[in-house]
C-alpha cells in the first residue's frame, strides 16, 4: 500500500505520512555515526570519516565546518546536501548580521535553517535533503546543541548519536552522560561514543572533531585528535 505514495513527495500516505522524508531518513541512519554532546563549559561534536581509498586527499574531505566564529556543525547522510545546508547557513548568518550588528543567536540560525529544510518537503520538484545536522554555538554564556532533520523539525539536546548505529550510540550516552560533565570528559565520551559503531582501527585521521567554547567554534588538528585517542584508547 504504502508504494503506491512513495514516488510523490506532496502526497500524504493512508497513515499521514510522507514517505519520501520516511527514505531521507535511512539514508541518515545508513550514514557515517556522527555525535554532540553538551558539557558545562562547552560542546564537542564529532563524525567517523570514511575514507574509501587510500588515495584520496584526507584534508579535502571535511565533516566539522564552521558557519560562524561561535556555531559549528556536523552530519550523518548525504555529503553534497550538508554542503549546500552549510552554504545557506552561512548566507543566513550573514544576513543577520548585517541587519543587526551581532553574531547570530544559536536557536535563531538552527530555526531559519530547519525553514529551509522543511521547504523541500511540499515543493514538487524536489526532493528532501538526506541529511541531519548537529549544530553547535555558544550563546548568552552557556553552550547549545541543536539537532535538525530531513522532515524540519529542530530538537535541543544534552546528548545524541546520528548515523549507523545511533541507537546504540545514545544508549551508550544515556549510561555515561550527566549533568556536571566538562567539555574534556565530553570529548573522551564523544570518542568512546563513536567507538561504538566503528568500522576498523580508529586513528586522527579517521575521525574529526569540533569544540565550541566561550571564545569560540574551532576544529580539533589532527595532532590535538591523536592526542585524545592516545589517552583513552
Amino acid at each position: 500500500m504504502t508504494e503506491r505514495y512513495s514516488f510523490s513527495l506532496t502526497t500524504f500516505s493512508p497513515t499521514g505520512k510522507l514517505v519520501q522524508i520516511e527514505y531521507a531518513l535511512a539514508a541518515v541512519a545508513a550514514g557515517s555515526p556522527s555525535v554532540g554532546i553538551k558539557a558545562t563549559n562547552g560542546a564537542v561534536i564529532a563524525a567517523e570519516k570514511k575514507q574509501r581509498s587510500v588515495l584520496y586527499d584526507v584534508d579535502s574531505i571535511s565533516k566539522v565546518e564552521k558557519i560562524t566564529d561561535h556555531i559549528g556543525a556536523i552530519y550523518s547522510g548525504m555529503g553534497p546536501d550538508y554542503r549546500l545546508l552549510v552554504r545557506q547557513a552561512r548566507k543566513i548568518a550573514q544576513q543577520y548580521y548585517l541587519v543587526y550588528q551581532e553574531p547570530i543567536p544559536t536557536s535563531q540560525l538552527v530555526q531559519r535553517v530547519a525553514n529551509v529544510m522543511q521547504e523541500y518537503t511540499q515543493s514538487g520538484g524536489v526532493r528532501p535533503f538526506g541529511v541531519s545536522l548537529l549544530i553547535t554555538g555558544w550563546d548568552d554564556d552557556r553552550p547549545y546543541l541543536f539537532q535538525c532533520d530531513p522532515s524540519g523539525t529542530y530538537f535541543a539536546w544534552k546528548a545524541t548519536a546520528l548515523g549507523k548505529n545511533h541507537v546504540n550510540g545514545k544508549t551508550f550516552l544515556e549510561k555515561r552522560y550527566n549533568d556536571d560533565l566538562e567539555l574534556e570528559d565530553a570529548i573522551h565520551t564523544a570518542i568512546l561514543t563513536l567507538k561504538e559503531s566503528f568500522e576498523g582501527q580508529m586513528t586522527e585521521t579517521s575521525i574529526e572533531i569540533g569544540i565550541c567554547k566561550p571564545d569560540g567554534f574551532r576544529k580539533l588538528s589532527t595532532a590535538e585528535v591523536k592526542d585524545y585517542l592516545a589517552a583513552i584508547l
